[in-house]
Formats: C-alpha cells, structure tokens, sequence
C-alpha cells in the first residue's frame, strides 16, 4: 500500500524502509487544546457515618434478650439488649425498704420535737411566773436541742437512702442497653446468654443519611488543602465520583505519622458509601499555568531514549480534511485517513490530571495519536505513515473513565454484534466466533 502512495524525497523513502512492505498502522488522535489542569492532590480515606459510636454495656451480666440486628434501623432510646436484672431488683427493693424505714424515723423524730418544744414553750411561761424552776427549764431546752440534732440527723438519712435508691434505680434501667442516637446498628458481636461487660462492644450505630471521610493529609500537601476547598470522593465499584467542600482540618501534625486528619461530609443518598470503606479523594486546591492539553492516553515514552513525548500528524486537519461528528456510533465510525505523516516530538509535561495533562512543545490545535502509539514506535523512527481515525475529545474522555471490565464488556458486545450481522444473528456467540474465524 505505501508503495501505491510513492515519494521522492528522502524522508519517504526512510519512512518505506522502516515500514517494509505492511499496511500502514491504524490509530486515533484528537486534537489538541489550549487551557489550565487543575491541580489536586489525591489522598486515601475511611468512610464513617455520622455520629458513628460502639454501644458498649455499663454493667457486667448475662444477656437475656437481642432487641436488634445488623441493618436494623433503631429510633434514640431504643433498647437494643437486656441483661439479667434479678440483683438489681433486689437492691431496688431493698433501697425502697430502707427508705420507707428512714422516713418512718425522721417522722418519729419530727413528732418528739414538737412535743418536746410544746412542753417548753408551757414551762418558759411556768418559769416566768416562778411555778416551775430554771433547773427544768433548762432541761427541757437541753432536750429540744438534742431532739433538734436527731430530727437532722433523720432527714439526712432520707435524703442518702433516697439518693441510694436512685443510685439502685438507675443501675438497674442499665439492664436495657439503648440506642443512644437514632441511626443504622450494624457489627452486632452479642448473643442471648453471653456474658458481656464493660470491655464488651456489643454494636456499632450511625446516622447513614450523612457520612463523613476521614483523610489523612501528609507535611508535604498541608499548605496547600485547605477547609472549604472541593473534594472529589471516587466511589468503589460504582464509576460515580461524590462531590462535597472539606468540612474541617486539624491544625496539628502527628508527631507519629506527620500528617493531620482532614474531614468531608457529605450527602450519603442513595447510600452509595458504608462506614468502613476505602475511597480514594482528590481535593483541588487551584490550577495549573495554561499550557497545551492532551489527553493522558498521548503521551508515549520513548523505551530506547527514555525521552517523553507524543506522536502528532501535522497534516491532519491542514492538507488533509477532517470532520469528526460529535456523537460517536460503534457501528458507523469516523473513516481512517489516507496514509499521513506522524512524527515523535518530546514534550515537557508542565501538569499531570487524573484524565489529561498540560504540556509543553506542542501547539493547540495539532493532532495527537491516542491510540496506536506502539505500533507507530514499532514501524520505525523518524515519520512514520499511518492511517488516523479522528476523533472528539467527548468520546475519548468517556473511554478513558471506562473501568477495565466495562471496556471488555463494550469489546464484547461490539464483536458479537458484528458476528450477528455478518452470519444471520446465530444464538450463540462462541458459534459466531468459530464462525467468523473460519470466514477469516
């Protein structure tokens, strides 16, 4: 084929000899821009939910009753677990008793000291008109008095054994572990005849409407995030990226890990996070200086000079036309070019994103080759003739965010409807692929 396009300079003919007599590679390329990366810094977090806390028991007894199970979602001051409750009756009825006996006593005591001042206020006015003597007068106030200090000293005995029995009271509603917030139970580690006690976690509760990520921000990123700044929470298994400010940061270093605890909350519907989760963040914290932006998937490095760079077909959209339609279809792509020049050139990358990259050494609106570079290093040095597919920088960027199995699968699918339309749509598709291998 390449000898159907012929050259007579130099340059073609080196670009022949390096490419032998095979067809030239296929590839795409897109075009690239002008603009700013914005520049984040990626961090790893634990997913908690709001207000998240291990229910513990206050007491040491056997349990009797599992109010609760993992996933239940509980209301405050629902019992989750009842333990045995028999002493702490007792000591109840108990303390009742002997509050029942400390009022019946400070009555009495109350009773004797009225009499006893009714009895001194008759000898007072007796002893004025010298029918009784001051001896018994003086008597009878000796008896107030002690009567006095026995009254106080029965009402401070109410008073502790009132105390005692709320003391008892309060000890025995610890028999009925509640919720101590409304929210989701999970991680139950209790069942009905075990022993548990204060060292015993026997849940985990929180509020899943709401979580909160827990990041760790190393010395190196701590002048740079910052609370209020955006953070982007990729979602495990989901292909879904949560975006909420960081709420809070610490302003102190560990002396262990050098680092300090940043906090994100965020919205949890539809539940898409669980408390203990992995995620990874990206937090932005400005942009890059404006440079030319290409997509990740260009940039080549080269293996024999280490040198990094991009292929690029100067040509393209100058000696030879190109119209790439903004919708992508599978089944009608844009067509291949005829064979056109591409050429390595080493580029500085000023900024690095997650999709794209800013760099230097290439102007926008030149023609990058994201897909085929390896064939193109393959086919020679120096210009390499190649068929280019051009194409939008929507369709590349929704090929980059493919995950690994949703790009097989899309590969998958592609063949076997290719299979279908080329063999009459066969039902099964290892026939269609024995099937096009032998038409192969």
């Amino acid at each position: 084929m390449l000898s159907g396009c012929g050259s007579s300079s130099g340059e073609g003919d080196a670009s022949r000899r390096g490419q032998g007599n095979s067809s030239p590679p296929s590839v795409e390329a897109v075009q690239a821009r002008d603009g700013t990366l914005p520049l984040e810094e990626r961090m790893s977090g634990t997913v908690r939910a709001r207000n998240q806390t291990a229910i513990y028991s206050e007491l040491s007894q056997p349990v009797v009753a599992v109010e609760a199970q993992t996933g239940d979602y509980v209301e405050k001051g629902e019992p989750l677990v009842r333990l045995r409750r028999v002493t702490y009756e007792q000591q109840v009825r108990q303390a009742e008793a002997a509050l029942r006996t400390a009022k019946a006593e400070a009555q009495g005591a109350q009773a004797n000291l009225r009499g006893l001042r009714s009895q001194l206020k008759r000898t007072e006015r007796l002893a004025d008109q010298d029918f009784e003597s001051q001896q018994q007068l003086e008597s009878l106030r000796a008896q107030v008095e002690q009567a006095e200090a026995t009254y106080e000293q029965a009402q401070a005995q109410v008073e502790q054994a009132e105390s005692t029995l709320q003391e008892r009271e309060t000890t025995l509603r610890r028999t009925v572990v509640r919720a101590p917030i409304s929210g989701h139970v999970g991680q139950r580690n209790v069942q009905v005849g075990q022993r548990v006690g204060p060292d015993t976690r026997l849940y985990t509760i929180g509020d899943l409407d709401s979580v909160k990520v827990n990041v760790e921000v190393t010395d190196r990123m701590f002048g740079r995030i910052r609370p209020g700044q955006t953070a982007r929470i990729h979602v495990p298994q989901q292909d879904t990226v949560l975006v909420a400010p960081v709420a809070r940061m610490s302003p102190f270093l560990s002396e262990e890990s050098y680092s300090a605890e940043a906090v994100i909350e965020v919205s949890n519907d539809p539940r898409l996070l669980n408390p203990g989760m992995f995620v990874e963040v990206d937090v932005a914290y400005g942009e890059s200086e404006r440079a030319t932006i290409v997509p990740l998937s260009a940039l080549y490095e080269n293996p024999g000079s280490n040198a990094r760079g991009v292929f690029v077909a100067p040509t393209l959209g100058t000696e030879i036309p190109v119209d790439v339609p903004e919708d992508f279809n599978a089944d009608n792509p844009p067509p291949l070019t005829p064979p056109t020049p591409t050429t390595f050139r080493k580029v500085e990358v000023v900024a690095e994103g997650q999709q794209t990259a800013g760099i230097r050494g290439v102007e926008p609106g030149d023609w990058v080759v994201t897909v085929g570079k390896n064939q193109i290093s393959a086919a020679g040095q120096g210009r390499v003739d190649a068929r280019v597919r051009p194409m939008s920088w929507s369709r590349l960027m929704a090929l980059q965010r493919l995950q690994d199995t949703d790009l097989l699968y899309d590969v998958l699918e592609r063949q076997q409807r290719i299979a279908e339309q080329r063999f009459g749509g066969e039902d099964s598709t290892s026939s269609d692929s024995a099937q096009s291998s032998t038409g192969s």
